[in-house]
């Protein structure tokens, strides 16, 4: 009898020198978005002020928490790219995490099946599976 059932398997990337780049690019990238909203929110929150329609506490509290809220994810990213700099090429870091299929058939060992696996990704290919 076979069985199939679904496993999380994590998608790691080994650090090169063009991948490095990239993945840096992307985070700046999502920072110089972060700081356009941020631009854009006080901009809002000056306009909704002056036209006095809504409680300016009101108006004052909301645009702050989300202001607050993006420079909060600058930060976390200005540490990302921090570490990433960081890190000798060579290094692996976890990309994501996907689902995979598993067939399981009777008097397979349940731990040597079922143990986590790890794909492992340079350059875009395939290097290793674990």
């Amino acid at each position: 009898m076979r069985v199939k059932i679904i496993q999380n398997v994590e998608v790691k990337q080994i650090l090169t020198e063009n991948s490095k780049t990239k993945l840096i690019d992307s985070l700046q990238t999502n920072k110089n978005q972060l700081l356009k909203e941020c631009g854009q929110l006080t901009f809002e929150l000056k306009k909704m002020e002056k036209l006095n329609k809504f409680e300016p506490s009101k108006i004052n509290l909301y645009f702050t928490n989300e202001i607050e809220t993006r420079q909060e994810k600058i930060k976390q990213l200005d540490f990302q790219i921090e570490q990433i700099h960081m890190l000798p090429l060579g290094s692996e870091i976890k990309e994501k995490e996907v689902q995979a299929l598993l067939e399981i058939n009777v008097g397979d060992n349940w731990n040597e099946v079922t143990t986590a696996r790890t794909i492992v990704i340079k350059e875009g290919r395939v290097e290793e599976i674990r």
